[in-house]
């Protein structure tokens, strides 16, 4: 089957689940004689684990976006000045510099996204198209909602129905001004309409995407992604001393700060005087601040030595931070759609401690691999009460995480998600989906 899978770029600044989700896909596909085609918008695509970047030309690049919806002029200007501005090199520089995807900075962006060619980037919007109806996909698949503004454009002239991924963009949208966050929703009901299927990773999810779209739940399949098996596995010893892992992108919505306060409360507990946080994913746009509030806490709580910061790590890397854990704990103060890192991290063999709230209660329930806390913790008594009786407990905590493994092995193989997207893709190709 040919699927043109449009993906938004990170050029692997922070962890992102989407791109990780989208490259373990298109891998997936291929190996199972499916045809699909990554086609990066905004920025470069990096293959997690994989060496370099996809190829192929750069669609809505996040520099000419950008002038566009600032400048008229760049609305206007030559091909061979937008190929300029859609080099690599410039695209990879303006990531590590600047705040692209951060729904405050972004909020007149995504609203001339949703319009599409009634926007000011349809320049850019006509060039995608005309590239997708040349290459004449049986489907296309949107990353996510965000883009859907293309699926009219797509749906007419590149003649291929449209299936949409769904994740955390009610995060987003919510993030925006109160006139932007209507006009937003309104316009997302409004594209819902020429999607033919959407498809969310969560029954909380499809729940709550199918009331802010105000499309039937049956018009949103429920696949649950999972993640390539190979290369992880637990430690041959557990860590001494113990070590308490996070792994996300910060951002307002994950609670680094609340973590930090109950690292300090067990520090203070009777052996574990020797704790260590490790914190890996890098910060997300929108995450500076918190990031920058954590490392005064840091430094200001005298135990800079025992806490350590790491980038998005690539896969292999990614896969020896996590046998380096003893627990792994990721509180939210927002409810999220999935949740790959408890994944990676109970492939691992690392037991999980999260918020009771969103995806993470299903991923919970779905592989018995760690412990639920509820969220908004105050002071993180609670948190810390959690991660201490794990700590304290090394065979309890052994075991949640050698079930969590087994679960994920079993039933969380990306292999199994791709195919069952691919038969989602496969029922709005032959026109088994009906437009609402």
């Amino acid at each position: 089957m040919r699927i043109a899978h449009l993906v938004p770029g990170t050029c692997g600044v922070f962890y992102c689940e989407n791109c990780l989700r989208d490259t373990d896909l298109a891998e997936a596909w291929r190996a199972a004689g499916h045809e699909p085609d990554l086609v990066p918008l905004y920025l470069p695509i990096r293959a997690d684990g994989r060496a370099g970047e996809t190829e192929g030309p750069i669609f809505l690049g996040g520099v000419n976006v950008h002038l566009q919806q600032k400048f008229a002029l760049f609305r206007r200007t030559p091909r061979w000045l937008d190929r300029l501005l859609d080099s690599r090199r410039l695209l990879r520089w303006a990531a590590h510099r600047s705040a692209m995807t951060s729904a405050a900075d972004l909020g007149g962006t995504l609203l001339a996204m949703l319009r599409g060619e009634a926007g000011p980037q349809a320049k850019e919007v006509r060039r995608l198209v005309a590239h997708l109806a040349e290459r004449r996909p049986e489907v296309v698949l949107l990353s996510d909602a965000l883009l859907a503004g293309l699926a009219r454009p797509i749906r007419e002239r590149a003649g291929a129905p449209v299936v949409c991924l769904l994740q955390d963009e009610d995060a987003f949208v919510d993030a925006l001004p109160p006139p932007q966050r209507r006009e937003a929703w309104a316009l997302l009901r409004a594209c819902a309409a020429e999607v033919a299927a959407f498809v969310a990773p969560s029954a909380y999810y499809r729940g709550l995407m199918a009331e802010r779209l105000a499309v039937a739940p049956d018009r949103v399949a429920v696949v649950r992604y999972g993640i390539r098996p190979e290369g992880y596995g637990p430690a041959a010893t557990p860590p001494d001393p113990p070590v308490l892992g996070f792994l996300g992108a910060v951002e307002p919505g994950k609670d680094l700060a609340a973590l930090l306060e109950a690292f300090a409360l067990l520090r203070r507990r009777p052996g574990l005087e020797r704790l260590r946080l490790r914190a890996a994913g890098g910060a997300a746009p929108g995450g500076a601040r918190v990031m920058e509030e954590v490392r005064r806490r840091v430094a200001s709580g005298g135990f800079a030595d025992a806490v350590e910061f790491l980038p998005n790590l690539p896969r292999g890397e990614r896969q020896a931070f996590l046998r380096t854990l003893s627990v792994l704990a990721v509180p939210t103060n927002h409810p999220a759609a999935y949740g790959a890192y408890i994944l990676e991290a109970l492939a691992s063999g690392v037991p999980v401690v999260v918020s009771r709230h969103g995806g993470a209660v299903e991923l919970m329930e779905a592989t018995g691999g760690g412990v639920l806390v509820e969220p908004g913790d105050p002071g993180a008594p609670g948190l810390a009460d959690a991660v201490g009786a794990l700590l304290a407990d090394p065979d309890r905590a052994r075991a949640l995480g050698a079930a969590g493994r087994a679960a994920v092995l079993e039933r969380f193989d990306v292999r199994r998600s791709a195919e069952e997207l691919a038969d989602v893709c496969r029922r709005a190709a032959e026109r088994r989906i009906i437009y609402s």
